[in-house]
């Protein structure tokens, strides 16, 4: 993204905010992509999820992504055991006390996407907790609606800590697996998150093929081996995202034991293009729209 682009992104942010969703999203997309969005006719999966943002407003979308509520969720779909447990919750973060929590916890904010709202503690006694409440707070602050993602706005406000996990390569990997219409299609592995290693997106089919495509950062040098328990987690995906036209499902692998992450309804809100360009068609092509009427 120029210099041109980003000036221009800033403006529209900040003085058009008043402009309706369709009208805003153009722009945006304008400025962003560099090329025209097309909401008529969406074709490509960046332009559906555009289009999503406007036309699919379920309400049980906000609970959905509010990291609190959406335990109850799924829960209930899959069972609590795939369920990462909460071990407290705060109103502000200047009610976190770390003296009850374990010597490994994570924090999180209810309503953050990405990484932004996640403080990740392996040892307490070298935690930086002065540190870590900046980084909350700023999160607490934030606006995740900036491109018109509806659902956030609704999630209440709170940190919460979490059990700390970590998988048998010392980190937490992350499975996302881009769902159409109740139906897991493709994935990405995420690696590197949790370490000093660069974070690195390695897309997959169901057979866990490496497809040769970019998003937003680079594959890993070695091609990532297949986890235990793979058929199962494409089973969990299936399950969490039926009756939905479009949601990513992340979820984490540890020995082969499956928890859930959070749902994505708009990755990286439709405003990060695929390279080679042919697959923002191609995996576009895999979404049937819900009907507008």
């Amino acid at each position: 993204m120029n210099y041109k682009s980003n000036f221009l992104r800033g403006v529209t942010m900040r003085f058009f905010g008043w402009l309706p969703d369709s009208l805003y999203l153009r722009l945006i997309y304008l400025f962003i992509m560099g090329k025209p969005l097309h909401l008529y006719k969406p074709e490509t999966l960046n332009e559906k999820i555009q289009w999503l943002k406007i036309h699919d407003h379920n309400p049980r979308h906000t609970d959905m992504v509010d990291k609190l509520a959406v335990k109850k969720i799924v829960s209930e779909i899959i069972g609590k055991s795939h369920v990462i447990p909460t071990l407290k919750v705060y109103d502000s973060v200047d009610n976190i006390n770390i003296s009850e929590l374990p010597e490994q916890f994570v924090l999180k904010t209810t309503h953050g996407g990405g990484s932004g709202g996640v403080v990740v503690c392996k040892d307490k006694g070298r935690f930086n907790l002065e540190a870590a409440k900046a980084k909350l707070t700023k999160s607490m602050q934030s606006k995740n609606g900036r491109y018109r993602e509806w659902p956030y706005g609704g999630v209440p406000r709170k940190i919460i800590a979490e059990q700390y996990m970590e998988d048998e390569n010392g980190e937490l990997r992350d499975y996302k697996f881009f769902c159409m219409n109740g139906e897991p299609r493709f994935l990405f592995m995420a690696s590197g998150r949790m370490s000093h290693d660069e974070l690195t997106f390695d897309f997959l089919d169901l057979d866990y093929n490496q497809l040769p495509v970019k998003n937003g950062h680079p594959n890993s040098k070695t091609p990532p081996a297949k986890p235990e328990n793979f058929e199962l987690m494409i089973e969990i995906a299936r399950k969490l995202s039926c009756g939905e036209p479009f949601v990513r499902v992340d979820l984490y692998n540890i020995r082969g034991k499956i928890f859930f992450g959070e749902y994505t309804f708009f990755h990286f809100s439709g405003l990060t293009p695929f390279e080679p360009e042919e697959w923002d068609k191609k995996f576009g092509d895999m979404i049937t729209l819900p009907s507008t009427k």
